[in-house]
């Protein structure tokens, strides 16, 4: 009877150290890290739209150029009067755009009657949302009616395509007249440029008339190479 007695408290000793055991062996087995994934934020790109190369941007001058004061270097700004759209009808160059004009050849008037010439390019684009772009522009005619430009602020003349144009001196009271630059010569003229200088190039002793472009003239930047930008909006994103 003892012996039995014995046998179930050992029974029960042994059964109570196991569930002890057990209990404390769970208790300090590590807890299983589970591989957390962190998806990254996908920030969905903003369609761009293409400008053709060749496309005329249509500017009006904010300032002044005078063959007589200007410097090669010289900047000035124009404001765009039309809107610019993409190849596929979408705006991305509104009116009130800013570009960038510089100075790159300046030529005074000279006896003889040399009329003073400016060489002009177009290198940068502000939107009105605070949008920059850098842009390769030349100076062209803003219609295709072959015609001339006079300091009465309105520019028009045949569209030159690939010919580089430049201010000429030339109209009624020193207003200037765009040529065609070629090979660094006069090359054609648009307009009645000889017969607004013809009654004094044969004067040696006359000076020629200096090329000045008023404020408010329009004038029509042809754009050297294609530029991409997304759709304008009034707030850079």
């Amino acid at each position: 009877m003892k012996r039995s007695n014995y046998l179930t408290y050992a029974c029960a000793l042994l059964a109570l150290v196991l569930t002890f055991g057990t209990a404390d062996a769970i208790a300090q087995k590590p807890a299983i890290k589970r591989k957390t994934t962190v998806r990254k934020k996908v920030v969905p790109r903003t369609p761009v739209y293409t400008v053709a190369r060749g496309a005329v941007i249509r500017v009006r001058m904010n300032e002044t150029l005078n063959s007589k004061t200007a410097r090669v270097g010289d900047t000035f700004t124009t404001n765009v009067t039309e809107p610019v759209y993409s190849s596929n009808g979408v705006v991305v160059v509104p009116v009130g755009s800013v570009v960038t004009g510089r100075v790159d050849m300046v030529r005074p008037a000279a006896k003889g009657g040399k009329v003073g010439q400016i060489d002009v390019s177009f290198t940068r684009l502000r939107l009105p949302n605070g949008r920059v772009r850098a842009i390769n522009g030349s100076l062209t005619a803003v219609n295709t009616d072959g015609a001339n430009i006079d300091n009465e602020g309105s520019a028009s003349g045949e569209k030159m395509g690939h010919r580089k144009l430049i201010f000429y001196g030339g109209g009624t009271a020193g207003g200037a007249i765009i040529g065609g630059a070629i090979g660094g010569g006069k090359g054609a003229l648009i307009g009645g440029l000889l017969g607004a200088g013809g009654a004094y190039l044969g004067d040696k002793y006359l000076k020629g008339k200096e090329a000045k472009v008023e404020s408010g003239t329009e004038l029509g930047i042809y754009l050297n190479q294609s530029i991409t930008m997304p759709r304008f909006a009034e707030v850079s994103e």
